[in-house]
């Protein structure tokens, strides 16, 4: 039998504290896209097997006469969620913004992110094109918010992170 390198240079002592199984907690994660090029690369990455992930490809608001901001999600399958709600029942919450695309919304998310004790990760993707000022003012826009802000290369790209995130 071959050892890993670790297993080789462990102590006998050292191994009585390894974990022999897989961490059996699924996590839940919620992608959300914050404009219409992220919505159609949600629709596709989607459609892959996730342990526990769920997309949401459009973010709406409404305001109250006391300037009490409700958020609604619609995921893919076009059900309506609250936005609070998601975000409390989520162990991570992942945004995906086009690279110069509007993320006005990302405060109000990271907001309840911050009272519900979440990870706020952005995925900023830049679409054909994009140069980049338009990744810059993305950069900027998300960088105060974000607990880890990545510029993602494509779909594939995406989809390597949301697998190490578990999603």
């Amino acid at each position: 039998m071959l050892l890993s390198e670790s297993a080789r240079v462990t102590t006998a002592q050292e191994s009585r504290f390894r974990i022999h199984y897989p961490n059996s907690k699924p996590r839940a994660v919620k992608v959300i896209a914050l404009d219409p090029a992220s919505a159609a690369l949600i629709d596709e990455v989607a459609k892959l097997n996730w342990n526990g992930a769920a997309f949401f490809k459009s973010l709406s608001f409404e305001s109250t006469p006391g300037q009490t901001v409700k958020g609604w999600l619609n995921d893919i399958a076009g059900h309506t969620s609250d936005l609070a709600s998601e975000v409390a029942q989520a162990d991570c919450v992942v945004v995906i913004a086009g690279a110069g695309e509007d993320a006005q919304s990302v405060p109000l998310i990271a907001e309840l992110c911050n009272e519900h004790h979440k990870t706020l990760v952005a995925l900023i993707v830049p679409q054909d094109g994009a140069d980049d000022h338009s990744v810059d003012v993305s950069l900027k826009a998300l960088r105060p918010y974000a607990k880890m802000l990545v510029i993602a290369h494509g779909r594939d790209y995406v989809e390597a992170m949301l697998a190490a995130l578990r999603a």
